[in-house]
């Protein structure tokens, strides 16, 4: 672990900036957020893993994967929170250049990465690693991006895991955070169950109230007490995206 680097914040200050953030959210959300693992632990992988595989997912996959290539098309990519690693596979189709690298605080969860890693024919290409957001196993300045997909609202302290990332990031280094947002415009959600269909993305809109998500206000305000110092913020499909650029 290369953490020698990591950005030196007073605890005081980070429970200070966390205590902020987490003031946002309703004392529901507060709740959730508390009792919520950060890593999806077994047997949770396990059927992650297989919903991961559905249609609504692969296409939420392509869009955000295609959405990262606007930003950035080549050199070192991290992906925190990598989950299953099917957004790495898309990247990697897209972008086959790309040096790819995923980590995630579930060793279930990586196992079954790695798995997939294996099953596509990418263990080479691929590099799946155990850390946790707010201690990312990396010296600084060493990714040309950092992305997250649907782990955001798992981090229990968000002001420590984006101060992380914007370590890692080399300078001018995009960070593209997607996540739901419990508050989902409702032409976004027409316009993706158009595409998908209604009943899936009513299902997966419902998903919203039992996982403590941000709403979009409170999505955007997490990264102002960060060394980002503040973002912008936009859907791409029923997705989320913060986005953010390392001065």
């Amino acid at each position: 672990m290369c953490c020698a680097e990591r950005v030196d914040i007073d605890k005081a200050e980070r429970l200070e900036l966390d205590c902020w953030g987490m003031a946002k959210l309703s004392f529901g959300r507060r709740l959730l957020k508390h009792i919520h693992p950060e890593g999806i632990p077994w047997p949770g992988s396990f059927f992650y893993n297989a919903i991961s595989g559905t249609a609504i997912f692969q296409g939420h996959y392509e869009m955000v994967a295609k959405d990262i290539l606007n930003y950035c098309t080549q050199g070192r990519l991290l992906d925190v929170g990598t989950g299953p690693g099917r957004l790495l596979v898309k990247l990697h189709q897209q972008s086959p250049e790309m040096r790819l690298v995923g980590i995630d605080s579930s060793p279930s969860m990586v196992a079954k990465a790695r798995e997939n890693m294996a099953k596509a024919g990418l263990s080479d290409a691929i590099e799946i690693k155990e850390g946790n957001a707010s201690q990312i196993p990396f010296a600084g300045d060493n990714f040309d991006i950092v992305v997250s997909q649907w782990s955001v609202h798992h981090w229990k302290h968000p002001t420590e895991a984006l101060n992380e990332v914007y370590r890692v990031l080399k300078p001018g280094g995009y960070a593209l955070m997607y996540d739901l947002v419990s508050d989902t415009p409702v032409e976004v959600l027409d316009e993706m169950g158009r595409k998908f269909g209604r009943w899936k993305m009513r299902l997966l809109w419902l998903h919203g109230f039992e996982e403590p998500f941000y709403d979009r206000e409170n999505y955007a305000v997490i990264a102002h007490p960060t060394l980002f110092k503040g973002g912008q913020t936009r859907f791409v499909g029923i997705l989320c995206c913060l986005i953010m650029k390392k001065g």
